[in-house]
C-alpha cells in the first residue's frame, strides 16, 4: 500500500496544509479517508480530479469532510465526457443529509446520490476494492469512526478524531503505521472523549504495539515539535513522526 498525506492539519487549514486527507493506494485501487477544507485542490497535485475510486469519510465536522460539497460540483456538472457514474461514499448515518445541507442548494434533493453512493459505516469488517477494511466508533461529541484498512499482509490504521479509546487500541493492534491525531497538548487542554494529545497518542501507540506512529490533525494553534516530543517520551518501540502536507510512505 501507498499512503499520500493529502491535507492534515486539524480544525482549520494551516499555511502548509489542507485540513484532514489521505490518499491509500494499492492494486491501482485509489481510497481517499477524509476530504476536509483545501483538500482537494491539494489532492488534484497527486491524482486526477476523477480517479478517486472510493472515499471513506470518518466523521461529519467540516475539517473531515466540506470538501465533499467542492466535489460534488466537479462531479455532477463536468461537461466533457457527461456526469460522473457514482463513486461509492462511506460515512456516518446521515452523511447525504448532512453534505446536502452543507451545500444548501443542490437540484433536488437527491442529488447528491446521483454522483455519490452512500453507504452507512458502522462498526465491522467489509471490503473497499482491494482492502479489507474495519471500523470502530471511537470517542468523540459526533459520531466517529476509526478505520484499518489491510492489504496484502499490510496494514494502515487511522484514529480520525477520538479522545482516548480502548476500541482505537484494540483496532491499531499490531499495525504497520499508526496515522493518529495528536490535537492537544499534553498539560495544556484536557476535554475528555474530544482529541489526543501526543503523549496520548504515543501511548496508544505502545498499548496498540504499533510498529510505526505518525502525528495527524495538529491545528496551526499547537506546536508540534512539542506533541512528537512527548509522544516519543512515551512510545520507545518504532519511529515516531509528523505528518506533512505530501509525505508519502510504502506499507
Amino acid at each position: 500500500m501507498k499512503l499520500t498525506v493529502v491535507g492534515c492539519s486539524g480544525s482549520f487549514p494551516s499555511a502548509d496544509s489542507a485540513c484532514s486527507s489521505y490518499l491509500v493506494e494499492a492494486d491501482g485501487f485509489r481510497l481517499l479517508l477524509d476530504m476536509g477544507n483545501g483538500a482537494l485542490g491539494e489532492l488534484q497535485r497527486h491524482i486526477g480530479l476523477y480517479d478517486l475510486d472510493a472515499i471513506f469519510l470518518s466523521h461529519l465536522h467540516a475539517d473531515h469532510c466540506i470538501d465533499m460539497c467542492a466535489y460534488f460540483v466537479a462531479r455532477y456538472y463536468r461537461h466533457d465526457g457527461g456526469r460522473c457514474a457514482p463513486i461509492p461514499v462511506y460515512g456516518p448515518e446521515g452523511t447525504e443529509q448532512r453534505l446536502t445541507t452543507a451545500y444548501a442548494d443542490t437540484p433536488s434533493a437527491s442529488s447528491m446520490s446521483e454522483v455519490f453512493d452512500f453507504h452507512t459505516v458502522k462498526p465491522g469488517a467489509f471490503e473497499i476494492g482491494p482492502f479489507a477494511v474495519r471500523t470502530e466508533k471511537v470517542c468523540h461529541p459526533v459520531e466517529a469512526y476509526a478505520i484499518r484498512v489491510e492489504h496484502g499482509g499490510r496494514s494502515l490504521t487511522y484514529s480520525g478524531d477520538t479522545g482516548t479509546c480502548a476500541a482505537l487500541d484494540e483496532l491499531a493492534a499490531d499495525t504497520d503505521l499508526f496515522l493518529c491525531e495528536a490535537a492537544f497538548t499534553h498539560g495544556k487542554e484536557n476535554i475528555p472523549d474530544l482529541h489526543l494529545n501526543g503523549r496520548e497518542a504515543g501511548e496508544s501507540a505502545g498499548r496498540a504495539g504499533a510498529r510505526r506512529l505518525v502525528l495527524t490533525h495538529i491545528p496551526p494553534w499547537t506546536d508540534p515539535a512539542v506533541n512528537l516530543a512527548d509522544a516519543r517520551e512515551v512510545f520507545t518501540t518504532g519511529p515516531t513522526e509528523l505528518a506533512a502536507a505530501g509525505a508519502t510512505y510504502e506499507i
